[in-house]
């Protein structure tokens, strides 16, 4: 008896203690959400020939469309290794997209939503009017329709900026444009906001490369705090989440790791980088506006 009513007593314990904090009606409220959408976040790929990139790239597409059946693709930027340092020249260039291209033509079932990184702009072209020169040749490449561009997909918005302007951040027409994308949606639409850019977080204090704008940005997301939900990014190859004025912000780490090598000396696995491992995330977007951001290591 003694232990039946031990057992009673705790049950009830529990009852009122869910009823107190609003629990029973937080797991009932659980049980009807629904997942709007599931999208696979990539970024980071720094895609290239050598250390069998390619093919632990594709390995990793393929695990995510096995595992994780996604709706579509969100890709964070730095696609290719890397154009934008001073002594790339135009093959190598045209190498690593030929390279991009062959790796996501497994892909070609589904929709795949672009932003620019850094290391995708040829400024080093001979002139301005090359055409592989800037940033209007690498949205020709990703096939996306701007370099800052919006779209719907069920109850969801989407929007997606170009942070590679002065000091990483939006440029005033860019800006003007965010506004208006955000006044014009319905009270209530929720919305994710991608950059290559941390625009809050844990990672840019410790190894820089956030958005130097991004108390205005901050600013404005507050004003539409019944929209903007989540902020995904890139960049800094570190896996990070951080809350603020309930917006989730997540730097989500690295699909090269540690630029395809072997990581830190001090890390702690192969592939890391500092803490964090090679990967991406998988996002299930809610009905309601809520979201959850999952970053899942993939092992080379």
């Amino acid at each position: 008896m003694e232990i039946n009513r031990r057992s009673l007593l705790k049950s009830a314990g529990l009852a009122a203690t869910l009823v107190a904090t609003g629990g029973l009606s937080a797991l009932a409220t659980e049980d009807k959400k629904k997942v709007a959408l599931n999208v696979a976040h990539i970024t980071d790929v720094h895609i290239r020939a050598g250390d069998k990139a390619p093919e632990r790239f594709k390995s990793c597409l393929q695990e995510i469309i096995n595992k994780h059946k996604p709706d579509f693709f969100l890709n964070g930027g730095d696609s290719i290794n890397d154009a934008s340092y001073d002594n790339v020249v135009r093959d190598q260039v045209t190498e690593q997209w030929a390279i991009w291209d062959d790796c996501v033509k497994m892909l070609s079932r589904y929709e795949l939503h672009s932003c620019i990184g850094n290391h995708d702009t040829w400024w080093k072209a001979p002139s301005k009017t090359d055409g592989m020169y800037g940033k209007d040749y690498v949205v020709k490449r990703l096939k996306i329709p701007n370099r800052y561009y919006s779209f719907s997909k069920k109850n969801w918005h989407f929007i997606i900026l170009d942070g590679n302007n002065d000091k990483i951040s939006l440029d005033d027409a860019q800006y003007a444009w965010l506004q208006q994308d955000l006044e014009k949606l319905p009270a209530n639409t929720p919305t994710l906001v991608m950059s290559h850019y941390p625009i809050l977080g844990t990672t840019q204090v410790l190894v820089g490369g956030g958005h130097s704008d991004c108390k205005k940005l901050k600013d404005l997301f507050y004003k539409h705090r019944d929209k903007v939900k989540v902020c995904l990014s890139g960049h800094n190859h570190l896996s990070d989440h951080t809350t603020y004025n309930n917006v989730l912000y997540c730097c989500n780490g690295a699909m090269s790791g540690f630029w395809w090598g072997k990581g830190d000396a001090e890390s702690a696995g192969p592939g890391y980088y500092l803490e964090t491992p090679p990967g991406y995330a998988m996002l299930k977007l809610y009905e309601d506006g809520s979201v959850e951001n999952t970053y899942f290591p993939h092992s080379f």
